[in-house]
């Protein structure tokens, strides 16, 4: 691990967090402001009373015995988390039927929305600096024991506006890994989604790897390898596992990275690179295989790509809210 890690540390010492029972977090913590609001939950701005330390608090309520199991289990794992590519856990709450999840406050937004912005250049140096960062963290995750299985432009977030230092967040599919277990899920962002994932099979360290290979294939060049028309079409082609570089915007990407990529999306997991090799590859260890040329055609479909997602999501959200009876003014979407 190298120096500059501990620059990216939080504004806290790393801390092991019990979860707490019957406490009012609002004793503590000051609710500020909404930040963003997502499938489980609202995060918001937090200050703490005491300290006057700058936090973020993510509100999960649960009705179902098994939805309460879901979120103990992801402070369990958040709690053990302690690296600086990694967002870490400050408190939690288990509080009149709502979790009050403390956490460290990162205000740059998702990777991607940082990358399309009109002040950054967006370069296949670039793309290796974020790849190497997100590989630096998923190595650490995994010598944990734990696989992440959610791994998604969106859960990459950057450390400020202006900087190039992520964070990785989200470990609510994050799951242990016991040997002696066999382990299966049905989850995820199809988009993203290991073959295993898709057809049930038994799932490793190497499921988080392939998702990595698909967010790489995106960042440089604009494009998703096995998107589809609908989720079915977009399972069927991660199944088939083809993909090609045979596009306009992989002209200006080097042979080195393309390998990268070829290393992750492979169908056989035990055959994909580990964090560990991919760190080792040369298109991250050595920076003479990076080019610094913008890519600009990338730049342009990136754009395109995030305001699709933004639009699907935007979508999603209507449905979900007519779907809970609340009334929509579309004046206002």
């Amino acid at each position: 691990m190298c120096a500059t890690l501990y620059d990216l540390a939080p504004s806290f010492p790393f801390r092991e967090v019990q979860l707490k029972l019957d406490a009012d977090p609002k004793q503590q913590f000051e609710i500020l402001p909404e930040l963003g609001r997502g499938t489980f939950g609202t995060v918001f701005h937090c200050r703490e009373k005491a300290t006057g330390l700058e936090l973020a608090a993510k509100i999960v309520p649960y009705k179902k015995k098994k939805d309460r199991g879901d979120m103990v289990r992801e402070i369990d794992i958040m709690s053990c988390l302690h690296h600086p590519r990694l967002i870490q856990l400050y408190d939690a709450f288990d509080y009149e039927n709502k979790f009050y999840v403390i956490l460290e406050l990162i205000q740059g937004g998702e990777l991607f929305e940082r990358v399309i912005d009109d002040d950054f250049v967006l370069t296949e140096k670039a793309c290796a600096v974020f790849m190497r960062q997100i590989c630096e963290g998923m190595e650490y995750i995994h010598s944990r024991s734990i696989i992440h299985l959610d791994m998604k432009p969106e859960n990459i977030l950057c450390l400020t506006k202006t900087g190039n230092r992520i964070k990785i967040i989200d470990f609510g599919f994050a799951r242990r890994y016991d040997p002696g277990k066999k382990l299966q899920v049905m989850f995820g962002t199809a988009e993203f989604a290991a073959p295993e994932v898709l057809n049930f099979d038994e799932i490793y360290f190497y499921t988080d790897m392939w998702s990595l290979g698909v967010i790489c294939y995106v960042l440089l060049s604009g494009l998703s390898p096995f998107v589809g028309g609908d989720d079915q079409a977009t399972m069927t082609n991660v199944l088939q596992g083809t993909y090609s570089f045979d596009y306009k915007s992989f002209d200006a990407v080097s042979e080195s990275a393309k390998d990268f990529v070829r290393k992750l999306l492979v169908r056989d997991g035990e055959r994909r690179l580990t964090a560990r090799k991919a760190l080792r590859h040369p298109w991250l260890a050595e920076t003479t295989a990076q080019s610094t040329a913008e890519l600009s055609v990338t730049k342009t479909k990136l754009k395109r790509y995030v305001i699709k997602k933004r639009w699907i999501k935007a979508v999603n959200t209507i449905i979900a809210l007519r779907r809970m009876g609340a009334r929509i003014d579309y004046d206002l979407v």
